[in-house]
């Protein structure tokens, strides 16, 4: 069966695809009521009006008001007609306009029972477009004055001239208008309803028959003819008119204004839609719902009065019927007004998709990206009511007329809604009509259908192409099918040129072969390319008009450097499909490496590893499999051998049009010209992300080479497959990566480790955690000993951050420190070992800036002198005999026993905050200084014992001075205290003491001396006590001894502690027998200038004694001569001042000095110039 014969009604009628509301005549109504589908759509919008209308039937209201909107060529214009025929209900066609519904509505009696009752309500319509209504200027009274015109000329008046009009409705309600116009005819033989158009120029005819008829005189009808007045018109005079002209009318009786495109006629005038509001708002309280105003519009009613930006809330609350049209049922009015088939073609067509569904699937499948409301045939009774066409036409060539009219490839009259697309189909239809059930209607046909609407640019290159093809001139016939059909497409989203898209629109018949169609249609894409007709765009065909021919031709003379391709492809790869420098292993190592593109390197060489892309276009690509394993196990690269070269063309034909664009000087040219260049700059991106997609391919597909093999790489991006590659590589190059088992993460990880709160970190063995790394850098560090080459924290990192290692740097700065713990290595700056509890110690091994400052060393074991020196000199010190054998336990015994003075000394310095003047601070503090110098040293076992062996003699010393000032505090603080309150109470009077009194004898010049040998003798005594050790420990020099004689009875003495009281009266005793004394420190002739004298201890004991008591030659000193002749006296017997006398005195010492050297030098002297008994007491 032929197409021809399978339809119900003939394909060749006429059918009036374009509906214009000014078309009256009796066949196009019939036709247009006939053949009016009722879509699902339209069901909702008749039954919308109906229900808002009939409440005007029924009573009154005042919102008369239906806006109707749709883009262009949604058919709001038809249906705005058959409003007007279905309220009017006219006969038409032999039968009332409602009857044509009956059928329509048969689905739903009830609604087509409202209907009926509406019809039978008298009603008149006033259907017209506004815009062909509108005089030569537009005001903002424009609305009004259409309005009136088209009122004047419904009640048979000149609407075009207010004056005449004036006059006809004057006659008419004087019931002379007919008389009128018969007395005119008469006079002019012309009839009043043509000649009124030329008014002006029938003065004396019309003043003849208003003379005849309106009972004027000639005089008075000639002044009225001749008169300049006219009659104003006002909304309220219209609506008074419009109501009495109803009132006028039968009971019930409605008036309906249907305008076309009311929005796009006021457009942004806010003046035109205020009046327009004020129009409605008028009818609507005079008449009460009996008049009522229906426009159509582009833009629904509240887009409009948002864009012109003033408060139009009344008319909305007019227009509260509110329907929006749309295309998408355009499909159902074009398969039942024109693919509606009789009953054979239809038995016919379900034969035929029963034995073909399976083929048709396959024949009408498109591209993965596109729409999916682009298909075939989903059912049997689809593809009855489509055939010949298949359902992805409807929406496609609806999309087609759309994007062509917004391009400005075609006239405004082109429209996308049902208007073209009726002719459209049909005409595609009859151009198949000669061929049987198994055709289908390909889609370049419909280029036919538009190519009329189009601009001359496009018409030409077709035209040109079909001339080329006709002489054979680089083009076949079907060449020209496929240049169509790229017009068509081309500026429709979703429906790409490629070649799968084309061969699917291609289908015209059930039998295609599609492997043969692709061939073919490749083959006439190249010539199209050839020929300049068509652009490729990757897999992508652009149809090109002259102007564009001419760009691209210039376009593709533009000459490219072969590296900025090479560097685009480099910026694509690495900065889009595998950004950043570093690559992460096992989500912990952080592995910088260098980016390659063929030969050149992208951005700064780092060393080390290497990613290396290969293009088709390299000679790499060339030199062979066996040359690219060399060159990747050589440089420690993985090589990717990209598949294809399709991207590198895209990516070309992208820097071509860039840098064309930017030799001209685009602001500069016409604005057709600047269009194409920017289509064109919009296709250099789509090409750039052509080549990003192509590149994804030929990197997933690519050959990869690594570590001197071909790696079988299976994945499905390019993220895996390089993560795959470069896994690998980092496994070959790093191959001591996986001695490191424990990992840090932070220097809390590291301060644990040399304090020894991470006790595994710091274990050794083969069984340790990271042994094998420890064994690394413990092995490197002895070949380095051996070598006598100084090492740094920061060559260490360098070395074992590098290959073969890997390592991070923070798990290299906790296996050195694990190595400190454990006493293998130690950390040396500014030539000081850092002990490793020390804080610092953990900036050294991670702070860059001291990196390279800080040298490692191996470790030294204290020998055997040093321990036992060691153990000697604390058997003394501290005054215990159960001191540890070993190093480490020595070293620790030794800290925890200083740890525990400094914390004594800290407890007493504590004292010395108070009001209270204490004597013997500077003790505590050399105490504080000298046990914190030994305890810095704690982490270096060998520097701490080489300290503290150092300050032997410091120590001794300060121990007897401490245990003089720990016995003060302990016995004697609260008595010095005691006398400093008395002294501060009493103004520092000594009239209480017995032997200050001033009733006290003096004394005699025998006493006197006596008294002064004393004090010289008792001084000398404390001098030698006290005189500085000289430094260097025991082991001193002849020079030394002979100066600083210690190994005499005295000296023998004082080795052990014990006997060190019975030393220093042995030598007290030696001094006051007057036997020879060695020379040394304790007798050198300006000793007693080598302190500052202690003056308050003198004034202690009054003023008037100093006077009496004579001074010897070799002391210039008076208090402190008076404090030893007081402890002489006190050896004479007066015991009862050992004590109290002593600690009063140095309390008002005290009182009057604050020097705490001075008081502690006065306390001194004070105490030991008492007999021993005394100094207990």
């Amino acid at each position: 069966m032929k197409i021809y014969d399978m339809f119900q009604k003939d394909i060749d009628r006429q059918i009036n695809g374009v509906i214009k509301v000014m078309q009256t005549d009796d066949e196009n109504r019939r036709q247009e009521l006939e053949e009016y589908v009722i879509t699902r759509e339209l069901r909702k919008h008749f039954g919308s009006f109906y229900d808002h209308y009939v409440q005007s039937v029924d009573g009154a209201t005042d919102q008369m008001g239906v806006w109707i909107s749709g883009f262009f060529g949604s058919g709001k214009s038809h249906f705005l007609k058959i409003l007007s025929y279905l309220l009017a209900n006219e006969e038409i066609g032999g039968k009332r306009a409602i009857d044509y519904f009956e059928d329509k509505f048969s689905f739903d009696p009830l609604r087509y029972a409202m209907m009926r009752r509406v019809s039978e309500v008298p009603t008149e319509t006033i259907l017209f477009n506004i815009d062909a209504k509108s005089p030569m200027g537009k005001d903002q009274d424009a609305i009004l004055r259409v309005f009136t015109k088209v009122f004047y000329e419904h009640c048979g008046y000149y609407g075009d001239d207010m004056k005449v009009a004036a006059l006809e409705r004057f006659l008419d309600r004087q019931g002379r208008l007919e008389a009128f116009k018969a007395a005119f005819e008469a006079v002019n033989t012309e009839p009043w309803a043509t000649a009124r158009e030329a008014f002006a120029f029938w003065e004396d005819d019309v003043v003849a028959a208003l003379t005849q008829t309106a009972g004027m005189s000639e005089n008075a009808a000639r002044n009225w003819f001749n008169g300049e007045e006219t009659a104003e018109m006002s909304i309220e005079r219209l609506g008074r008119e419009i109501a009495e002209y109803v009132d006028g009318k039968a009971p019930n009786f409605h008036l309906v204004f249907l305008v076309d495109e009311i929005g796009q006629y006021i457009g942004d005038n806010s003046g035109m839609m205020l009046n327009l509001q004020t129009l409605v708002e008028e009818l609507g309280s005079r008449c009460k719902g009996k008049v009522w105003v229906i426009v159509t519009s582009q833009e629904d009613i509240d887009a409009v009065t948002h864009v012109k930006g003033n408060d139009f809330s009344k008319i909305q609350g007019r227009f509260n019927t509110r329907l929006s049209l749309s295309s998408a049922s355009v499909d159902e009015v074009i398969k039942r007004r024109i693919l509606a088939k009789n009953d054979a073609a239809a038995e016919l067509l379900r034969m035929t998709y029963h034995q073909n569904a399976s083929v048709m699937r396959n024949l009408f499948s498109f591209a993965k990206d596109t729409p999916a409301d682009m298909k075939g045939y989903g059912a049997e009774e689809e593809f009855v009511e489509a055939y010949p066409f298949v359902p992805y036409q409807f929406r496609l060539l609806q999309n087609v007329l759309v994007q062509v009219r917004k391009s400005g490839s075609s006239g405004k009259h082109l429209s996308g809604g049902e208007r073209s697309m009726l002719s459209a189909f049909q005409e595609a239809a009859q151009s198949m009509q000669g061929c049987d059930e198994r055709a289908f209607v390909p889609f370049y046909r419909f280029y036919d259908t538009v190519h009329t609407f189009l601009d001359g640019a496009v018409r030409r290159v077709i035209d040109r192409a079909e001339r080329d093809a006709a002489a054979g001139d680089g083009l076949k016939r079907g060449d020209v099918d496929i240049l169509k059909l790229l017009f068509l497409i081309r500026y429709v989203d979703g429906m790409a040129g490629n070649l799968e898209n084309l061969c699917t629109l291609m289908i015209s018949d059930v039998h295609d072969d599609k492997i043969t169609m692709r061939r073919d249609i490749q083959q006439a894409l190249d010539r199209l390319v050839h020929e300049n007709y068509v652009s490729r765009n990757g897999e992508i065909y652009l149809f090109l008009t002259d102007e564009e021919q001419e760009i691209n031709n210039d376009i593709r003379r533009t000459l490219v450097d072969p590296t900025e391709i090479i560097g685009k492809i480099g910026e694509t790869v690495f900065g889009d499909l595998y950004p950043g420098k570093k690559y992460r292993y096992k989500n912990r190592y952080d592995f910088t490496y260098d980016q390659m593109v063929d030969n050149g390197i992208r951005g700064q060489q780092i060393g080390g590893i290497r990613l290396r892309i290969v293009t088709a276009e390299s000679d790499l690509a060339e030199s062979g499999d066996s040359s690219l394993r060399l060159q990747s196990r050589a440089n420690s690269e993985a090589i990717v051998l990209l598949d294809g070269n399709g991207y590198y063309n895209e990516i070309a034909e992208a820097l071509r049009i860039a840098k064309y664009v930017k030799s001209r000087n685009v602001s500069q040219l016409p604005e057709a010209i600047r269009k194409i260049i920017q289509a064109r700059q919009s296709e250099a991106r789509e090409c750039e992300r052509t080549a990003a997609t192509l590149l994804r391919e030929a990197i997933v597909k690519g050959a990869f080479y690594i570590a001197g093999e071909r790696m079988n790489i299976r994945a499905q991006n390019v993220k895996d497959a390089l993560d795959q590659a470069m896994g690998y590589l980092i496994e070959d190059v790093y191959s001591k990566l996986n001695f490191v088992t424990a990992f840090a993460q932070g220097d809390e990880d590291i301060r644990r480790i040399l304090t020894g709160e991470n006790q595994q970190e710091t274990m050794l063995g083969v069984d340790a955690p990271n042994a094998q790394a420890l064994d690394e850098i413990r092995q490197f560090m002895e070949v380095r000993e051996r070598q006598h080459i100084a090492v740094t924290v920061g060559e260490i990192q360098r070395r074992y951050q590098a290959a073969p290692y890997g390592w991070r740097e923070i798990d290299v700065a906790a296996l050195i420190a694990a190595l400190m713990r454990a006493q293998k290595l130690q950390l040396i700056r500014d030539n000081l070992a850092i002990p490793y509890a020390e804080r610092r110690a953990v900036d050294c091994l991670r702070r860059r800036a001291d990196m390279d400052k800080t040298i490692v060393r191996l470790r030294v074991t204290p020998s055997d002198a040093l321990m036992k020196k060691a153990r000697a000199q604390a058997v003394e010190l501290f005054d215990t005999m159960d001191i540890k054998q070993d190093e480490e336990n020595l070293c620790g015994q030794i800290v925890s026993l200083l740890s525990e003075r400094k914390r004594q000394c800290g407890a007493l310095l504590a004292q010395y905050q108070g009001a209270t003047p204490y004597p013997g601070k500077a003790v505590v503090e050399q105490g504080m200084t000298l046990i914190g110098g030994i305890l810095d040293r704690r982490g270096d076992n060998v520097a701490m014992l080489e300290a503290f062996t150092r300050a032997e003699d410091e120590l001794l010393d300060w121990k007897e001075d401490f245990a003089e000032v720990d016995f003060f505090f302990k016995n004697q603080a609260g008595v010095f205290r005691d006398a400093v309150r008395r002294r501060a109470a009493g103004g520092g009077s000594r009239e209480g003491h017995p032997r200050h009194h001033p009733d006290a004898a003096p004394l005699s010049r025998g006493q006197a001396a006596a008294r002064a040998e004393g004090r010289r003798s008792a001084g000398l005594r404390a001098h030698q006590r006290r005189a500085p050790r000289p430094r260097g420990g025991n082991r001193r020099s002849g020079a030394r001894r002979r100066a600083y004689p210690r190994r005499g009875r005295a000296g023998a003495a004082r080795r052990h502690p014990q006997n060190r009281r019975a030393a220093r009266s042995l030598q007290g005793a030696r001094a006051g027998s007057g036997k020879p004394r060695r020379a040394g420190r304790d007798h050198h002739p300006d000793f007693h200038l080598s302190r500052r004298p202690v003056q308050a201890a003198g004034a202690a004991f009054g003023g008037a004694a100093r006077a009496e008591r004579p001074e010897p030659a070799h002391q210039d000193h008076p208090p402190l001569r008076r404090a030893a002749a007081e402890a002489a006296e006190q050896r004479g017997g007066d015991r009862g001042l050992c004590g109290a006398a002593k600690t009063e005195a140095l309390a008002g010492a005290c009182g009057e000095r604050r020097d705490s050297d001075e008081l502690t030098n006065s306390f001194r002297r004070l105490r030991r110039h008492l007999p021993r008994g005394g100094r207990q007491g």
